[in-house]
């Protein structure tokens, strides 16, 4: 079973997509998505240097682009399964079948544009955690008022908020841990990003979704979606919510993957698949980053191409045990992972405080209600997803 994987943000590299420009129909495909983006993809892929390149604005719409052109030579047909790092995303949901690709290009520039100006209205930055304890690292996190923006596997947590927090943790590290500034404009996939979020849904809302027409897995919590309106959803909820490519790499294993193709500008992606994917079974990998690659990743397609594994995605609805006011429990976020009988918050009434708690082992997926939002008895409040 073959996966193809779309690259996110920070994996671009000046002139990167130079060579594909020789294939014929390319640079008018590039013209036509630039106009829908409000950049020019052209310029960005050939000539810009590494400083232009790195604004969000015009990354974004530009790695969408690369992924979708270079998909095109390839038999996706024989593809069973796609996914995507964070604006990657949208690119993955295109070759899926759920977005034209014209479509995934136009979101990819207001999510651009629209994640930059968000950046601007307060300081705020992004760091890698690498090693550690993951407990104790995303304790200190919350301890700093910090948010883990990605979760990408292989001992690295993203730390995301305001400078002064980041400043402190790389003062106060945890143990056995390093921590990396990331040349990052603000605080992506926090609540910093509220307002890009609103202004994406408010262009998605005039998109339509189809369903997939392979497995596509979703950056909030690993799992297949198989419904294009609610795809669509998460798309643009994952602008404030965290990246779990540690669960999209754990589905990868469930499902039995033998192959990987990263698609152009490849090799972040590829890297921590090799770190976390290894031993027996782990999946043959090709870097798709010129034309040149093309040979070795159709052929690595023809050989792992097939039907995927079963795998379905179920869902338990919490709701409310009383009336009156919820106020959310502080690690009860969404994408953290937990327990029967955890206590997610309290309804307060005119009795007194109520514990709202799971009733399964999962993934937080959504909150249903705001804190400190009026609830009434059996109103659902929370949704927890896992896998079978």
């Amino acid at each position: 079973m073959l996966a193809v994987l779309s690259p996110g943000q920070g994996s671009q590299k000046p002139g990167f997509l130079a060579p594909w420009l020789d294939l014929d129909g390319v640079e008018a495909r590039l013209r036509w998505w630039s106009a829908l983006a409000g950049v020019d993809l052209i310029h960005l892929g050939t000539r810009a240097d590494a400083d232009e390149i790195k604004d969000t604005a015009r990354t974004q719409p530009l790695l969408v682009a690369a992924a979708l052109l270079a998909a095109e030579h390839l038999p996706m047909h024989d593809v069973a399964l796609v996914a995507g790092h964070s604006v990657g995303e949208l690119g993955a949901a295109a070759l899926a079948g759920v977005l034209p690709a014209e479509a995934a290009v136009t979101l990819a520039g207001v999510r651009g544009h629209e994640m930059a100006a968000a950046c601007a209205l307060e300081p705020t930055g992004m760091a890698a955690v690498l090693g550690g304890d993951p407990d104790e690292v995303l304790a200190a996190l919350q301890s700093h008022g910090l948010h883990p923006a990605n979760r990408n596997g292989a001992g690295q947590i993203v730390a995301a908020g305001a400078i002064d927090g980041l400043d402190k943790l790389a003062a106060e590290p945890p143990a056995r841990t390093r921590i990396i500034r990331l040349q990052v404009a603000g605080a992506f996939h926090t609540p910093y990003m509220a307002p890009a979020e609103a202004a994406l849904a408010a262009v998605a809302a005039g998109v339509t979704a189809s369903a997939p027409a392979r497995i596509l897995l979703s950056n909030l919590d690993g799992a297949p979606v198989g419904h294009g309106p609610e795809t669509l959803q998460r798309l643009v909820r994952q602008v404030t919510a965290p990246v779990r490519w540690d669960l999209c790499m754990r589905t990868l294993a469930d499902l039995g993957v033998t192959g990987v193709i990263e698609l152009p500008p490849a090799g972040t992606l590829a890297g921590l698949v090799k770190r976390e994917l290894k031993g027996e079974g782990a999946p043959e990998i090709v870097t798709l980053n010129t034309p040149a690659d093309l040979p070795a990743a159709r052929w690595l397609i023809a050989r792992h191409a097939g039907p995927a594994r079963p795998y379905t995605p179920w869902f338990r609805v919490v709701v409310s045990p009383a009336a009156g006011r919820l106020a959310r429990a502080a690690e009860a976020t969404v994408g953290a992972e937990v327990r029967a009988g955890q206590v997610l918050g309290h309804v307060t009434g005119a009795q007194g405080p109520v514990e709202v708690t799971a009733h399964d082992n999962g993934l937080l997926t959504e909150w249903l209600a705001h804190h400190d939002d009026p609830v009434a008895p059996g109103q659902p409040l929370v949704r927890i997803g896992g896998t079978h």
